[in-house]
């Protein structure tokens, strides 16, 4: 399949392909995208991060300068969070909260007929950078490895360093440069919640795909 985004309405080839393959043991999906620049690969950034709800593990592989930490920040867009978003080189970790958000709800109960409005308050993000990691065994040694499996939204730049160490279901984005602005972002989702994650996100950038 080959697949176009559309971008604020202007189409533009961002999506090389996408293949959705499936075995008894795993699902997995990959998207294939093109960026043409930075604000660019911040958006698809927010896309993603308006649809995370808690307890994603996000890996981020790529060479200095592909726009890992860009990404990012429009992820954290996306996700509501108004702080500004810097790669956590010498802490390997940065917290950001939850915002709040005003949701509608129906209480059919109450009010059959009437909209309630409801605060609901966005997941935690984790942002983990392990450029400067020696050892992946700090990793498990400083603590980390407990995040990776709770309520909050994890994202790790520099993921391959510890490869070892992530669960079989994960969302990992590739990035290359392709030029001075243009990136390549590769996303592959294993298991099917990330399936699922990576469809939504691709029908949020106004995808459609033709064989």
């Amino acid at each position: 399949m080959r697949a176009q985004f559309s971008d604020n309405h202007a189409t533009k080839n961002l999506c090389e392909g996408a293949i959705v393959t499936r075995s008894q043991k795993e699902a997995t999906s990959t998207l294939d995208i093109i960026s043409h620049s930075s604000a660019q690969t911040q958006r698809l950034g927010m896309r993603l991060g308006d649809l995370l709800r808690g307890g994603e593990l996000i890996l981020l592989d790529g060479q200095l300068g592909t726009g890992k930490t860009t990404f990012t920040q429009g992820l954290a867009k996306g996700m509501g969070i108004t702080e500004i978003v810097s790669s956590p080189t010498f802490t390997l970790l940065k917290e950001y909260q939850g915002q709040s958000a005003t949701t509608t709800r129906l209480d059919h109960d109450k009010f059959p007929d009437q909209a309630s409005l409801t605060q609901r308050v966005g997941p935690i993000l984790y942002h983990f950078d392990l450029y400067r990691l020696e050892d992946p065994e700090e990793v498990v040694d400083l603590g980390f490895e407990d995040y990776f499996f709770g309520s909050g939204t994890c994202v790790v730049e520099w993921a391959d360093k510890a490869d070892l160490l992530w669960p079989n279901e994960q969302l990992r984005i590739r990035l290359k440069m392709m030029s001075e602005t243009k990136r390549g972002l590769l996303l592959t989702a294993t298991g099917l919640r990330y399936c699922e994650l990576l469809q939504q996100f691709q029908k949020n950038t106004y995808a459609t795909t033709s064989s």
